[in-house]
C-alpha cells in the first residue's frame, strides 16, 4: 500500500509548529539565561554561543516580556530620584533600605505617584529619603504613622555647601596667611564691584535697586553685601610632582644665599645628591617659581576642605594651616567649632536630637548668615532630621542602586524606553 499523498488543501498539519514558534522558546530561554544588566549586543552574542542565533532586537523584545518579580514590601524602604534626562525628566527608585534589594521603579518623581504606590503597598514603617519636600509630603499623606528618616550624607553635604560660602565670605580675614602676590584682573574687578555695592548700600539704596544700577544679578549683589572685605580670588597653581621636588630645600637655600647662581651649577649640585632628571626640567621648575615659594596660595576651596576634613586625617603641615585659618577672626573660629560639633552628631546615638537643638542655638548666635539658613532648613524638616541622627537607617544603599542605574543607562545610550530600563533594574 502506497503512503498517502501530500495534503493539497494548503493547511499545515496540526502537529507542525510555525517557524516563529520554533524560535520563540529558545529565544526566551536565551533572554532568561543572559544577564538582564548586559546590553543587547552582549546578549545576542551569548545567544549565538547557546546555538540560538537571534538578533539584538529579538533579545530585547523577549526581555521585555519577562515577568517582573513579585517583591514583598519591606518594613524599611529608601526612596530617591534619578535623571532619565537631566533637568527634564526624572524617575523614582524604591529599595529595601536594610538589604539594598530593588523593589520598584516609578516613572516620575511626582508626589501623587509615590503616594499612590505607598497606598497600594501597605506595611512600610520607615522611609529613608533626602531632603525632598515632595517625597516628604507624599509619605505624610499616604503613611501618616510612618517614620521619615533624613539621610545623614545629605545633611553633611548641605553643611559643606554652607560652610564653603562662609569661608568665601570671610576670605578677607584668613587671606593674610597667604604670601603677598600681585592681584590679577579678576581680583581687581571684584574689589571695584565690592566698593560700588557698599557705596550704594551706604546711601540707603536697596539690594534690588543696586542690582539694576550696576547691571548685575540680585544674588551677586547679595553675595558682595555679605562680604566684610573685598574677596581675594586667587587660584593656586597646581603642579604635578616631578624629579626636582626632593631637592626643593637645597635649591631654595642656594638661591637665597647666591641669587645669581647659574643653573648649571645647581644642576651639578643636585646631580651629586642623586638627581636623575634633565636640565630642561630644572629650568622649568625654577622659572615657575617653585623653588622660592614656601607654601601655595590657599584658596577658599582649600580652606573649606581643611575645615571639613577629620583632624585625624590631616598632615602636620595642614593642621598648622588649619589653626591659622580658624584663628583669623571670631566668625571663622566659631565656624570651625560648629563644623566639628555637627560632625559628631552624624554618628547615630540617643540624645543627638537634644544636642542638635543646642547646635542650632549656637549657630544662630553667630554672625554666619549662610549657616543660619541651614538651621532654618533643619527646623522645617526637624522630625526626619532627628530620626536620621538617632536611628541606624540611611539611604546609602539606594544611592548605590542609583549609581548602578547610571551604568545601565550608559549602556543603553538613551535608545530604549522606560519599560526596558525598569526591567533591567528590577530583574535579578
Amino acid at each position: 500500500m502506497s503512503p498517502p499523498g501530500p495534503d493539497r488543501s494548503g493547511a499545515r498539519p496540526a502537529t507542525a509548529a510555525r517557524p516563529r514558534d520554533c524560535r520563540a522558546s529558545p529565544a526566551a530561554t536565551a533572554a532568561q539565561t543572559a544577564d538582564p544588566e548586559a546590553d543587547a549586543p552582549s546578549a545576542a552574542r551569548l545567544a549565538v554561543l547557546l546555538a540560538v542565533p537571534v538578533s539584538r532586537s529579538t533579545t530585547l523584545r523577549h526581555l521585555r516580556r519577562l515577568p517582573l518579580p513579585q517583591q514583598a514590601v519591606p518594613r524599611v524602604i529608601g526612596a530617591d530620584d534619578f535623571a532619565l534626562r537631566r533637568r527634564h525628566r526624572y524617575a523614582t527608585i524604591i529599595t529595601d533600605a536594610e538589604t539594598g534589594r530593588r523593589i520598584a521603579v516609578l516613572h516620575d518623581r511626582e508626589m501623587a505617584t509615590l503616594e499612590s504606590w505607598l497606598r497600594e503597598h501597605p506595611g512600610v514603617e520607615v522611609v529613608c529619603r533626602d531632603g525632598s519636600a515632595t517625597y516628604a509630603e507624599a509619605v505624610r499623606r499616604a503613611l501618616p504613622d510612618a517614620v521619615q528618616v533624613s539621610d545623614r550624607w545629605h545633611l553633611w553635604r548641605n553643611l559643606c555647601d554652607k560652610a564653603q560660602l562662609e569661608v568665601r565670605a570671610h576670605a578677607g580675614c584668613w587671606a593674610t596667611i597667604n604670601p603677598p602676590r600681585p592681584g590679577g584682573v579678576r581680583e581687581q574687578t571684584t574689589r571695584e564691584r565690592w566698593n560700588k555695592v557698599h557705596d550704594l548700600l551706604g546711601q540707603g539704596i536697596g539690594l534690588l535697586d543696586c542690582s539694576r544700577r550696576l547691571g548685575v544679578a540680585l544674588n551677586t549683589v547679595k553675595r558682595y553685601a555679605r562680604m566684610p572685605e573685598p574677596q581675594a580670588l586667587r587660584i593656586a597653581p597646581a603642579y604635578r610632582p616631578n624629579l626636582v621636588d626632593p631637592y626643593h630645600e637645597h635649591l631654595r637655600r642656594r638661591r637665597a644665599e647666591e641669587p645669581a647662581v647659574p643653573v648649571t651649577h645647581l644642576l651639578e649640585e643636585i646631580r651629586e645628591l642623586g638627581y636623575t632628571g634633565s636640565a630642561h626640567l630644572l629650568v622649568r621648575y625654577l622659572n615657575q617659581g617653585r623653588a622660592e615659594g614656601d607654601r601655595p596660595v590657599t584658596t577658599p576651596r582649600h580652606a573649606s576642605r581643611l575645615l571639613l576634613t577629620d583632624p585625624e586625617n590631616l598632615r602636620p603641615k595642614e593642621t598648622a594651616l588649619l589653626e591659622k585659618i580658624a584663628a583669623a577672626c571670631p566668625e571663622m573660629t566659631a565656624l570651625a567649632d560648629l563644623i566639628r560639633d555637627f560632625a559628631a552628631l552624624l554618628k547615630p546615638a540617643e540624645g543627638n536630637d537634644t544636642k542638635l537643638t543646642d547646635w542650632i542655638t549656637a549657630a544662630r548666635a553667630v554672625a554666619l548668615p549662610h549657616l543660619r539658613s541651614l538651621t532654618n532648613g533643619l527646623e522645617m524638616d526637624r522630625p526626619a532630621v532627628n530620626a536620621g541622627l538617632t536611628l541606624p537607617y540611611h539611604n546609602g544603599r539606594t544611592e548605590g542602586v542609583n549609581t548602578h542605574t547610571k551604568r545601565i543607562m550608559r549602556q543603553m545610550h538613551g535608545r530604549a524606553e522606560f519599560d526596558l530600563l525598569r526591567h533591567r533594574i528590577l530583574l535579578p
